[in-house]
């Protein structure tokens, strides 16, 4: 894991005061410096969201704040943030859950808050602010592990890979950030965990400061005003300490910090993904093997031991088959994933083993002088006792309030994953999150259900703390229209085929009406497919593009691609119901397929339904429909992107109308009124606005 630790980090004095209050008044105001000295648009729930957050960040306390499309939202947070870190000397770490919403405040808003602060002159202190983007580890080239594999290349490789190795170091000469991703094609995964920089061997005590990527990334970080992070790498940190690690009194991940948690929705899911345990047999193979390969005949147990500590590894590796094979070819061979709700689910085969690898590698690495390659073993060796403490918990399935599972994945289903997963992610929001004595803003377009926004505030454990929701200020009764298909089957076992069958007739009609770009959303990858084999050749034969969620291009270059074609026609699954950004007529409709109900039969999902159950609640009511909702709304969210688009949202799901919880995704919708369609009646109803032809 990555760590932020370093020895010179202490609180800093007491802080001088914050203007961010006073600030935020005069240039969010009606006729302030945005408005009259800027010329930008005055928007009241812009206004309100940045006094909020001055307020917030000022008395470091916790607000929840939903603000609409077209709010505004980064410049709310950002302007007030950077004077307050600026006047205290903190840092403002903004986490977002999307790349592209990344991107946007990097390359497009932080350019725009320094034209607004070299404006004014009282605002000129705060122009020259530094911002950074905090990258995993993993991702950066060390030049020091560099130098040793080329040096050892024959010891650490097998002859096809130098070339590989060869190829970096090319790289490396003229590279400015030394980020994996600059790297076309990729680099080998084999080669890259030799030279990256999650490694004790790239540290200040080993690396030149000016030379390292990695360490000249975390000056950049310490003496950045502002951090970007995504939610991922933010819970990560966390789990492995954060500001608490450093010895901070407050902090989340730098003592003294404060926190923006944009796209804030999906926090609950994130945290959960990383508060809990995941194993796989595919880094258990890594691990070991990183330590000596016996096809290779390398690793660091070749070269810094002998034969007994290679045959306790092959011993390791004979081990973790047989038992990441047991539970493949026993548990998971009827379903890819599994339940496991009480110990006993396998024999401990890999526990001796490990134990006597551990204690082989600390015996090594005390005979080793003090240097890189000690600090390596003493690393290694760590990494196994934590591993072997996760195993020996999973086979205990010994936490409680936890709930236990297995998965088989890769593209030969051959990986299993050992999968943990809090129940109740409160406690942990609230203990790492809002009881760290600093202001943590959680900010979405879709936070509440119904206008409220307790059933979120329940879920991460704010319940006291102040929230806020603000409209968009876009005129999507002028803009949008809402059809809803109201004689599409019901889906049912039953009624399969032909619910498949009238979703393919309704997707054709729908794409065929609108000219300008559609997105269509599905909430299963297999109806998706079938809806593709049946339409993909009609679409491109009628000369639009067509852009499928699984293929070979991210949903990044998916959405880039649906930009620039002007009327093309993408099918997403889950990920694409958010963070799609696409204005203009490039993006003219959204097709909702099914309403985005999570299936049960996940063991999250149906654990928690049954914890929902003990507890006198209604798992349906409390957990599934609230979920659902939010993703409903983000859906219909990304139609409607700048105060001049226009276009349609098409529902294929009749059960908005047919069952009584339909209301409610109806009354998410931003328009007062829906127009139903049948068969009979679509070709007279269904209008486009007259530009999309």
């Amino acid at each position: 894991m990555i760590s932020l630790r370093d020895d010179n980090d202490s609180l800093p004095p007491a802080p001088a005061p914050s203007h961010a209050r006073k600030f935020a008044a005069a240039l969010f105001a009606e006729g302030g410096w945005l408005h009259g000295g800027l010329q930008l648009e005055h928007r009241p729930q812009q206004e309100q969201m940045a006094r909020a957050t001055a307020a917030a960040f000022d008395a470091d306390e916790v607000l929840l704040f939903e603000a609409g499309t077209g709010v505004g939202k980064s410049l709310a947070y950002l302007l007030p943030g950077i004077i307050h870190a600026t006047d205290q000397s903190r840092q403002l770490i903004v986490s977002t859950h999307t790349i592209s919403l990344q991107e946007q405040i990097e390359s497009k808003d932080l350019p725009i808050c320094r034209r607004v602060f070299r404006s004014q002159p009282a605002l000129a202190p705060y122009a020259d602010f530094k911002s950074a983007v905090l990258v995993g580890k993993a991702n950066y080239l060390c030049p020091t592990r560099l130098a040793t594999a080329l040096r050892d290349k024959q010891e650490l490789f097998a002859s096809p890979e130098h070339s590989e190795l060869q190829r970096i170091a090319d790289w490396a000469a003229t590279s400015r950030e030394g980020l994996r991703h600059e790297l076309n094609p990729p680099p080998l995964p084999e080669v890259w965990e030799s030279v990256n920089a999650d490694s004790s061997a790239c540290s200040r005590k080993h690396c030149d400061g000016e030379r390292c990527f990695y360490q000249r990334a975390r000056t950049r970080v310490r003496g950045a005003q502002v951090i970007i992070v995504n939610h991922s790498l933010l819970f990560a940190h966390i789990n492995a300490g954060g500001a608490r690690e450093k010895g901070g009194a407050r902090g989340i991940l730098f003592p003294d910090d404060f926190l923006v948690l944009d796209e804030a929705h999906t926090v609950p899911e994130v945290a959960t993904d990383h508060f809990g345990l995941r194993l796989s047999s595919y880094g258990t193979d890594r691990m070991l093997k990183y330590l000596f390969n016996p096809k290779t005949r390398r690793g660091l147990l070749a070269k810094h031991a002998g034969p007994v500590e290679q045959q306790l590894v092959l011993d390791a590796l004979e081990a973790s088959e047989q038992f990441f094979g047991f539970l493949r070819d026993r548990l998971l061979n009827q379903h890819p994933v599994v339940r496991v709700r009480s110990e006993g689910a396998c024999e401990p085969w890999l526990d001796e083993p490990l134990q006597k690898l551990i204690k082989a590698v600390g015996a090594r690495a005390d005979k080793l002088e003090d240097g890189q390659p000690r600090d390596e073993l003493l690393e290694q060796g760590t990494r196994l006792k934590t591993y072997q403490a996760s195993l020996r918990q999973w086979l205990a399935v010994g936490e409680a309030g936890s709930v236990y599972w297995l998965e088989r994945s890769g593209r030969r289903q051959t990986i299993v994953t050992l999968r943990t997963a809090p129940l109740d992610i409160a406690p942990y929001i609230r203990e790492e999150l809002l009881q760290r004595g600093t202001s943590v803003v959680f900010a979405s377009a879709t936070l509440a259900m119904g206008g409220d926004i307790a059933p979120f505030q329940t879920r991460i454990g704010a319940g006291q703390a102040r929230s806020v929701v603000v409209q968009s200020p876009f005129d999507f009764e002028r803009n949008m229209r809402v059809y809803v298909a109201a004689d599409v089957p019901l889906p049912s076992p039953g009624e399969a085929k032909l619910a498949i069958a009238a979703l393919i007739d309704y997707i054709r009609f729908a794409i065929n009406r609108v000219p300008g770009g559609t997105l269509v959303l599905f909430t299963s990858y297999h109806d998706m497919r079938q809806v593709a084999d049946a339409l993909e050749s009609e679409i491109t034969r009628a000369g639009r593009p067509f852009f499928l969620h699984g293929s070979d291009l991210s949903r990044a270059e998916l959405t880039r691609r649906l930009q620039a074609a002007g009327n093309g026609v993408l099918f997403g699954t889950d990920s694409f119901w958010a963070g799609v950004d696409v204005p203009g007529p490039a993006l003219s409709q959204v097709i909702i397929t099914r309403l985005p109900f999570d299936p049960p039969t996940h063991p999250v999902a149906e654990a928690r339904s049954e914890w929902i159950r003990d507890q006198g609640g209604n798992p349906f009511n409390d957990l599934t429909l609230p979920d659902a909702l939010i993703k409903f709304r983000q859906g219909v969210g990304r139609l409607i992107r700048s105060a001049t688009d226009r276009g349609v949202i098409t529902i294929l799901d009749s059960r908005v109308l047919a069952k009584a919880y339909g209301r409610l995704f109806l009354g998410c919708l931003p328009v007062a009124k829906h127009s139903r369609l049948t068969k009979e009646n679509r070709d007279t109803l269904f209008a486009p606005f007259p530009d999309h032809g």
